[in-house]
């Protein structure tokens, strides 16, 4: 049994806002953002920066990892863990400042392993979802902090702990939280305010866990979940829970990264360690699914390690390789209409979309570059030193204009609306 020591803080608040659509100041409630697909509606956003590089608002120290951000109301929730106590944690702090309104602790011994947290959470105006490296999922009070439940997904579920830990990132709807279990179930649809389950997703043909999140959408007129497993992917009905299809594509033992839904019926998949990608199509015949190859590149080819590609334009861009950390478009086809060789090396940093330009974070340095969205080549329009490297893998999140991002030991809020 894990020896437990809670420890638990508040700042009485004002009610807390409740979330607004993506617009002009919105929240970046969960990973990948308000619709999970790596994408913020803000505008007014500067598109040159001073040779000092943007404000940098607030810093904060954070235990080594990757896990990013989410925003909801003017609060930022994370999670961290300390080595000298061995206890992980989730933090919620300011926005505006960067100091803590709450946190949450508790012991879990967890042995460095390509560093420790990776996952952001999810949240809305009443509540925070963490899934803990351990499989340890939790649900907190977003205004104090309070626990109001847990759930261990490998007692409840079978579900096998990763080699570097939990990679998940729970995904939040308006009724309902997701989450991919492995194990007896493949997924499960859980009551936000109870943990109750709502549906599970018998893991009948074993298909094995990943680091991957669950993905939204809409295909053949059916919401449904689609996960990326060892084994290939997968479809749920977002009703009942009903496993749909499945397509079988072999990956090693490091995960695909998670599932790009493509405006359509196709969905796009890629992964690390020379795994390629493939192009999918997945059709509704009279209410029975198939899934059928578009394409499927191979490790000689091109592939994201870490990231899933951002649909913008008709086309997809990511950073990946030929060559290891090139900021590419490319088309629905597969083809690179261009990439950022010769002028940037991204290694394996994260991006995101807004204001018709992409922030993108070199993995090896910690240098933020802004560069115009389009499908036409590689534009520049700034750059700054952010960060000091190394491994700056963790996603970023935006809202109200202040764009979070991490390294291994620091987090940082900078103003890029230039309020």
């Amino acid at each position: 049994m894990v020896s437990r020591r809670i420890l638990f803080t508040c700042l009485a608040g004002a009610a807390v806002p409740e979330l607004k659509p993506a617009a002009r100041g919105a929240d970046w409630p969960q990973f990948r953002g308000p619709a999970r697909d790596g994408v913020s509606r803000e505008t007014g956003l500067l598109r040159q920066w001073p040779a000092s590089g943007p404000k940098v608002l607030w810093t904060a120290p954070v235990g080594q990892g990757y896990a990013g951000a989410a925003i909801v109301g003017g609060k930022v929730f994370h999670h961290d863990y300390d080595e000298t106590k061995s206890e992980w944690g989730v933090y919620c702090r300011s926005l505006a400042t960067g100091k803590v309104i709450w946190s949450f602790s508790e012991s879990r011994r967890i042995r460095p392993n390509h560093a420790i947290t990776r996952t952001v959470p999810a949240a809305d105006a009443r509540f925070v979802f963490s899934i803990d490296p351990k499989c340890g999922l939790h649900c907190f009070d977003a205004r104090t902090g309070k626990r109001l439940w847990n759930k261990d997904l490998v007692t409840a579920y079978k579900t096998p702990i990763p080699p570097w830990y939990n990679g998940q990132c729970p995904l939040i709807e308006p009724d309902r939280l997701i989450v991919a279990t492995g194990g007896d179930a493949i997924m499960a649809a859980l009551d936000k305010a109870t943990g109750k389950e709502l549906w599970r997703t018998p893991n009948t043909i074993k298909l094995h866990y990943s680091h991957a999140s669950v993905m939204p959408a809409t295909i053949g007129g059916v919401k449904q979940y689609l996960y990326s497993t060892l084994d290939g992917l997968l479809g749920v009905a977002a009703a009942s829970g009903k496993l749909l299809w499945t397509y079988s594509r072999k990956f090693n033992v490091a995960a695909p990264v998670s599932p790009l839904p493509i405006e359509g019926d196709r969905v796009f998949l890629t992964g690390p360690y020379d795994a390629g990608s493939v192009m999918i199509r997945v059709r509704n015949t009279g209410g029975s699914f198939k899934a059928e190859p578009v394409f499927d590149m191979q490790a000689n080819e091109w592939n994201s390690e870490v990231h899933t590609p951002i649909v913008f334009k008709g086309h997809m861009f990511a950073v990946g390789k030929k060559k290891r950390g090139l900021f590419t478009c490319l088309s629905f086809d597969g083809k690179t209409v261009w990439d950022s060789d010769g002028k940037a090396a991204f290694e394996l940093g994260s991006f995101l979309l807004a204001d018709g330009m992409f922030f993108v974070l070199e993995g090896k340095t910690g240098m933020l570059r802004l560069i115009e969205a389009n499908t036409t080549g590689y534009k520049e329009l700034a750059k700054a030193q952010v960060l000091s490297g190394q491994d700056v893998w963790g996603p970023m999140a935006l809202s109200d204009g202040k764009l979070v991002l991490r390294d291994l030991t620091k987090m940082v809020c900078i103003d890029v609306r230039g309020s």
